[in-house]
């Protein structure tokens, strides 16, 4: 819904839309009595508010920029990996200091900075292409809803693969957080250890995508998406090993190497849907993305529940974590062209006005005489 949103009035207002959602959400959550309340508010309203936000805000950065799209990427993303460092202990001392709902308002007031951040969202067009004109493309209410939600990616064999790739690959990716804890406490560490084990896994995380962006735009002879391949094993191995970790200094070093692995391939993934589906269709690939692979992520934690309570550990658990990231590897490998070290070339737009940077749309946005 985001993408198609977005894809019809631009970037800016359905970010903020979003922004308002989410702080709605978390208002009414505040007034909360029973659990189908949180459901409601938190889970129906914020939820909905923060898929408005994040899907247009991640392919503005796409947009934006093209010769340096992966690091542009990594720092737009390295955001989560500061909040899951401060926020966890920020939301408990304003739960001290106030109750949960008192907490709750907090944090609504906190998200209507969102609001704010969306109208720094310049809308960009390059020349020769007008603002897109629905009707005069299509008078056809299915097929202009198609075209809205990118439909026409579903027919296309590439984009599919790299959706089942990350189907996969979510399915393990999200183990850690819902279950490192309970396991490192299994381990013998106490509950601030196995806090610590997480925090420092945040930290690894904002570093590992920042890195993982420079990396691959300064590379010359590998595509993103070899540099993608080589992040998900990683991280499929670290799960893996995750059982043979038995103490706090072990735990630790397997949380660092599962946060930095983790996160160097989360900008990758979206930088290297431009090769996939060229830089044009992003909006609507990234749409269809998320909606698909959210599967994996559904099933994935529960399924890891499940074999914790059938094995009495977590070492199953973590293993078919890592096998599921394993697996998402290797179909990347079945993409057309993969072993090809050249780098697709720029879409039919991007050739006749030049890369996409900052600039260059800024002086696009400017009437003629202005530009001279």
């Amino acid at each position: 819904m985001g993408s198609a949103l977005s894809a019809r009035y631009g970037a800016r207002p359905v970010v903020m839309a979003g922004g308002l959602l989410a702080s709605l959400g978390l208002l009414l959550a505040s007034f909360s009595v029973k659990i189908s309340h949180l459901y409601l508010s938190i889970g129906l309203i914020s939820g909905f508010g923060w898929a408005l936000v994040f899907t247009p805000s991640t392919a503005a950065v796409s947009d934006y920029f093209q010769k340096r799209r992966a690091l542009a990427m990594g720092l737009a993303v390295s955001g989560a990996g500061v909040s899951s460092l401060v926020f966890s202990p920020l939301f408990q001392l304003l739960a001290d200091s106030y109750g949960w709902r008192g907490a709750l308002l907090v944090v609504s007031a906190m998200s209507l900075n969102l609001v704010a951040s969306a109208a720094l969202l310049r809308p960009l067009t390059m020349e020769g292409d007008g603002q897109p004109d629905l009707q005069a493309q299509d008078s056809k209410w299915r097929q202009t809803l198609a075209s809205l939600f990118a439909l026409e990616l579903l027919r296309q064999g590439r984009f599919l693969r790299y959706v089942l790739a990350f189907v996969l690959v979510d399915a393990g990716y999200f183990v850690p957080y819902a279950h490192l804890v309970a396991h490192a406490r299994e381990e013998g560490c106490d509950e601030y250890q196995a806090a610590f084990i997480m925090a420092a896994a945040a930290v690894a995380d904002m570093f590992g995508r920042i890195w993982a962006g420079w990396l691959a735009d300064t590379a010359v002879c590998c595509r993103l998406v070899h540099h993608l391949t080589l992040w998900t094993v990683l991280t499929g191995v670290s799960l893996a090993l995750v059982p043979l970790g038995h103490g706090f200094a072990a735990l630790v070093s397997l949380g660092l190497c599962y946060g930095f692995f983790a996160g160097a391939l989360v900008p990758l993934q979206f930088a290297s849907l431009a090769e996939i589906v060229g830089a044009d269709s992003v909006l609507g690939g990234i749409g269809l993305m998320h909606m698909l692979e959210s599967v994996g992520a559904l099933v994935g934690t529960p399924l890891s529940g499940w074999l914790r309570d059938m094995t009495g550990n977590y070492t199953a658990s973590f293993l078919t974590a890592g096998a599921f990231l394993l697996a998402g590897s290797a179909t990347l490998l079945t993409l057309p062209d993969y072993f090809s070290c050249s780098r697709p070339s720029q879409t039919k737009a991007e050739t006749l006005t030049g890369p996409p940077d900052h600039q260059a749309f800024e002086l696009r946005g400017l009437p003629q005489q202005d530009r001279a």
